[in-house]
């Protein structure tokens, strides 16, 4: 754009160029509105068929809307009818709440329809009210439908509305007793939603079947009063006849709708079933998981792979806490995941759930793998020390392979898999495969400790394992036949080893007798003289021939002797041996009192 402008400096006209505005893309909305309309029915009155109620909330819901988007129809004193139009939709102050405005109005006069048909059982005429009320909702249907016909919706809303305005259509022409056309609406809404539910996740299909069983029923004696009473579908060549062009528009909106999902869903295929992924970092968590297996053949070392395996674990955690938020949080997903049937939500969790215990499988081998290579396996003589850390006992291999059937256990106990048959085989299969190498590592401790009888037992244990897993069906991931066949090969001459050791200590104790015994005495000489033995401390300077210091010994000690016959002696009275402290007293006053002439007795 070329603009003319003066120059103050020189009064020059100057030329300016300006680029034109650049038009911002239009929002494009999604409205599931089945799924809309079925969550405030169920919570507001229709799970008891209350529709007074379910009208009520419609009539504040709509005065909400109309409040928080500042689009009310009037002032408090005069009423100015302002209808949503496609202005609302688009540019930059659009706002997909105003879509719901007509929505929830088709709603309330459907609702109030149904509280009219209720009551018309006792009182008839409140029919026609009845059909005003189903005439106005079809009203509000329609204008829905040109809202949503326009490119500021995209396809799925586009069907969604389609099937609403056709049921709606539908039920008022059945109250009007108008079979033909009745049945055309509702066949029309019933092949829409079908289509539709199967474009969407398995997740959001439920519903879907459900309103299309619900068709059924209506569909059934609008074909009974076409046919006057006879038996047949004279529905179907309705549907052929006149609805050729909504079928043709039908294709390109499911196909639409498909793609729509597949740009934004990841779908995945596990054990036969499609897996849907939702959240963000799910994604980006399943990618990074794929690439680990290329990573891990490039990489010879096993601390390389141990970390490589404990970082994506860690990823995998996080997943699995994104998965169970989003069930958290979306009371939808919260009711699938308490049904019988075992939901999509829950079964990606149930996917999450086994890469996590694969992989940490997986590093537990590493780990085996790790401390091999410092063991020295005394059955396998090919086999040589190549590590550079601590030595290897038997018992920590054993130990490694108690963690690995822990996990094989937790594999077994995954929620939604109980009743995979094929599943609980394999993972059972690998739980004998490790326990026949857990014996094995056993049965080598055993040999160190020259516990022969024990470790033939556990060889022969680990030998039935071994036999028993190769027989089984093995799991695609893990693949431990050819080490299962090492270990049969070496087991077969380690059971006949310590068998004959186990005999020769047999025989060594019978022969050998009490001597043994008595040579592991410390008894001293003079306390085994009847026993013969060359005893070589006797030759040193400390011969244990008697013991100095004696033990010592229990003796008996003087006896106390308690006098408890003292309280039941009755002693004789000794007063008449006493002076009685009374006359002592009496005496010396007489005698004081005549001595100074003074006294009672005397003066008289």
């Amino acid at each position: 754009m070329v603009v003319q402008e003066d120059n103050p400096n020189t009064g020059d006209v100057q030329e300016k160029t300006e680029s034109a505005p650049v038009a911002e893309p239009s929002k494009i909305f999604t409205v599931e509105i089945l799924h809309m309309i079925k969550d405030a029915q169920q919570q507001h009155g229709l799970r008891h068929g209350d529709f007074q109620r379910y009208r009520g909330y419609c009539s504040r819901r709509i005065r909400r809307l109309r409040k928080a988007l500042k689009y009310p129809q009037g002032d408090k004193r005069h009423f100015k009818r302002r209808d949503v139009t496609i202005g609302q939709l688009t540019g930059k102050k659009a706002d997909e709440r105003f879509i719901h405005i007509p929505l929830i109005c088709a709603e309330r006069a459907w609702a109030y329809a149904m509280q009219l048909k209720q009551e018309s059982n006792t009182e008839p005429r409140k029919r026609f009210h009845l059909v005003n009320k189903l005439r106005r909702a079809c009203f509000y249907a329609l204008q829905l439908q040109e809202l949503c016909n326009t490119e500021a919706f995209d396809a799925r809303t586009k069907l969604e509305c389609e099937a609403y305005v056709a049921w709606m259509h539908g039920s008022l022409h059945f109250e009007l007793q108008l079979w033909k056309t009745a049945g055309e609406h509702l066949k029309r809404a019933q092949v829409v939603y079908e289509n539709l539910g199967k474009a969407l996740p398995d997740d959001e299909q439920e519903l879907y079947r459900a309103k299309v069983n619900e068709f059924t029923p209506n569909l059934r004696y609008c074909a009974y009063n076409i046919s006057g009473g006879a038996s047949g579908g004279k529905i179907d060549e309705i549907l052929e006849l006149r609805a050729q062009g909504l079928l043709e528009n039908l294709d390109v909106l499911v196909s639409q709708t498909k793609t729509e999902s597949s740009e934004g869903l990841q779908t995945i295929d596990w054990r036969g079933r499609k897996v849907t992924v939702r959240p963000e970092k799910v994604r980006l968590f399943l990618l990074s998981a794929q690439e680990l297996d290329k990573s891990l053949a490039k990489t010879t070392k096993q601390d390389a792979k141990i970390e490589l395996i404990e970082r994506i674990l860690m990823d995998c955690k996080d997943a699995i806490q994104a998965v169970r938020d989003e069930i958290k949080q979306d009371p939808k997903l919260r009711s699938l995941t308490t049904g019988q049937t075992v939901s999509g939500v829950q079964y990606l969790l149930a996917y999450l759930s086994y890469i996590r215990h694969s992989r940490t499988l997986q590093r537990n081998l590493c780990l085996v793998e790790q401390a091999k290579l410092n063991f020295d396996d005394p059955n396998q003589q090919s086999q040589q020390n190549v590590g550079d850390g601590k030595r290897v006992r038997p018992q920590d291999l054993a130990r490694l392979y108690e963690i690995i059937l822990q996990n094989v256990t937790e594999m077994q106990q995954i929620n939604g898999l109980e009743d995979d048959a094929t599943y609980q085989s394999e993972v059972e299969n690998l739980a004998i495969t490790f326990k026949a190498f857990r014996c094995y590592y056993i049965a080598l401790t055993l040999i160190d400790i020259k516990k022969w009888k024990e470790a033939v037992a556990l060889y022969e244990r680990a030998s039935n394992y071994a036999t028993e897993a190769l027989k089984g069906k093995t799991s695609p991931e893990f693949q431990l036949q050819e080490e299962l066949k090492k270990v049969v090969a070496a087991i077969d001459g380690c059971k006949f080893s310590a068998h004959a050791y186990s005999v020769l200590e047999d025989d060594n104790s019978e022969e050998s007798g009490t001597t043994t015994k008595s040579q592991k005495t410390t008894k001293p000489l003079y306390e085994r003289l009847s026993l013969y033995k060359e005893d070589q401390s006797l030759h040193t300077k400390t011969p244990n021939v008697f013991k100095l210091t004696p033990d010592m010994e229990p003796i008996p000690c003087k006896p106390i002797f308690f006098d408890l016959a003292m309280t039941y002696v009755e002693f004789p009275s000794l007063e008449d041996k006493l002076e009685s402290p009374g006359k002592k007293g009496a005496s010396i006053t007489g005698f004081v009192k005549g001595f100074l002439g003074w006294g009672g007795g005397g003066n008289k």
